[in-house]
């Protein structure tokens, strides 16, 4: 698997970004808090990681729910996936939302979410008077045309 060195500042190097396995896309990323933060059932919140990086131009960083978090308490990322471009700076925060039927408690340095590392094509965005035909067409969410 391809690395690249991404420059990283943070708090606290027990912060820093890790992959749970030798073949993992994601990397976890922990909350950055000092006392447990509780997340009502329906409720939004901001959660800090003191993560913050010099992406290579040309790259992302895609921000995504841990499916641990999804499938026991229905914790996840609102903004999936969130997008961390290359010239942005600041302290990585993530977006989580409780979709469950319980309050949920973000403990300090747990792990919220994960980050992926991609690359990124910009594209050249073309007025044509008409586009190319298609067996799908126009036709809408649910339309492939598989049953």
């Amino acid at each position: 698997m391809e690395e690249i060195e991404i420059p990283v500042l943070i708090d606290d190097e027990s912060l820093l970004p890790t992959y749970g396995s030798e073949e993992a896309a994601g990397a976890d990323v922990r909350a950055n808090i000092e006392e447990s933060i509780e997340i009502e059932p329906g409720e939004v919140k901001l959660i800090p990681t003191s993560v913050r990086m010099a992406l290579p131009e040309g790259y992302e960083v895609q921000v995504r729910p841990r499916s641990g978090l999804a499938l026991k308490h229905g914790i996840t990322v609102l903004n999936t996936p969130g997008t961390i471009d290359s010239d942005y700076r600041g302290e990585l925060c993530v977006i989580l939302i409780n979709h469950g039927d319980e309050p949920f408690e973000v403990t300090p340095k747990m792990r919220i979410a994960q980050i992926v590392v991609a690359p990124v094509l910009r594209a050249r965005f073309e007025i044509h008077e008409n586009l190319t035909a298609t067996t799908r067409g126009e036709n809408g969410f649910g339309h492939s045309g598989t049953h």
